[in-house]
């Protein structure tokens, strides 16, 4: 297993992390896995086993039964073993005060993870959604608050805007507030979009770059095609959105015959991709059995060919918006590392 340094900090995490929104099956989640505690203790003691150092898992999973069993599974004994990352931002009851980044809402909330975690800090502390009504600087004094507490060690964001991140980078560097050290976003061989903003910012601020649902949901794990939806699917999890099937499938198919030609599956090969990519350093994998974590697992020391990420990016690259194709025609010459990061046509002669 190698570790990354997270961003700017002194942190060293697994390319791979352990995601555990399969843990409860409350409610909605149920949609997603149903592992119960000793499903979970499995699981975690084979991901442990095999190197990956991080758990990461969110107040609103399951209502948090996710984090009550990864707090019983881990009961203390494998605690100083391992890593814990979780969010907060999403609602999590019916009151006015339930949701959002205000400072009673987060500090409330870290709180309770805390107890369902029987932990006294959480090593990486999320806002897992933007909010646009409660101001930054409230946010940030609460974060800052928690760390000066020893509740909270690190700092991120989750599915913020570009513009969102920087505000927020700039805010905490004029008042001194935590910075954040990585973002958790959605990108695929399918979702390419952070390449517009996220990644850039990652590389030009010093981010690390966690990756939620590396295999799109199942659909880019070589099990299911243009006739067979997924599980998800099935169960009515619409996340993420797919907007043109035929290019979905079409990648499907690129990944299914590598996979074949180097006797892996489609899943390995969609994970490798992403830890080739500019920026990355972990893919949060989430499974709902063993077999499919030990499969996730192998992506970690599988080395794709030059040849093979040609044949992935000519299938899934973007187009290049504005401003990005203007800059292309016009300062070609004079662009640095952020401003290239694949997902860009080619630089005109």
């Amino acid at each position: 297993m190698e570790y990354r340094t997270l961003g700017r900090s002194g942190l060293k995490i697994s390319t791979l992390t352990m995601g555990t929104m399969t843990f409860g099956g409350a409610g909605k989640f149920a949609r997603v896995g149903t592992t119960d505690l000793a499903g979970a203790r499995r699981q975690i003691d084979l991901c442990l086993d095999a190197g990956i150092n991080l758990i990461d898992t969110a107040n609103v999973y399951s209502d948090g039964l996710s984090e009550e069993i990864i707090g019983d599974a881990l009961d203390g004994k494998r605690r100083n073993d391992v890593l814990i990352a979780s969010k907060a931002r999403m609602r999590v009851g019916d009151g006015p005060n339930d949701e959002g980044l205000s400072r009673h809402h987060l500090i409330r909330e870290c709180e309770k993870s805390l107890k369902r975690l029987k932990t006294d800090v959480i090593d990486i502390y999320f806002l897992h959604e933007w909010d646009g009504v409660t101001p930054l600087e409230e946010t940030l004094a609460a974060l800052d608050t928690l760390v000066r507490q020893g509740k909270v060690r690190y700092v991120g964001c989750s599915n913020f805007a570009g513009w969102h991140m920087m505000k927020a980078l700039g805010i905490a560097g004029r008042d001194r507030y935590p910075r954040f050290v990585t973002q958790q976003i959605h990108y695929t061989l399918e979702a390419r979009e952070a390449e517009y903003e996220l990644l850039p910012i990652a590389l030009d601020q010093g981010l690390g770059v966690l990756v939620w649902s590396p295999l799109a949901g199942g659909l880019l794990s070589g099990k299911y095609s243009r006739d067979k939806a997924t599980a998800r699917q099935l169960a009515g999890w619409h996340e993420p959105p797919i907007r043109d099937a035929d290019r979905l499938w079409t990648i499907v198919d690129t990944l299914s015959e590598i996979g074949r030609e180097r006797g892996v599956s489609a899943a390995q090969v969609a994970l490798a991709w992403l830890l080739t990519r500019p920026a990355i350093t972990s893919l949060v994998i989430g499974a709902r059995n063993e077999a499919q974590f030990k499969d996730n697992i192998a992506a970690a020391s599988l080395a794709l060919s030059d040849d093979e990420k040609v044949r992935l990016d000519a299938v899934s690259r973007p187009p290049a918006i504005y401003p990005y194709w203007h800059q292309q025609q016009t300062a070609h010459r004079r662009l640095g590392p952020a401003d290239i990061v694949a997902g860009r046509e080619e630089i005109p002669e």
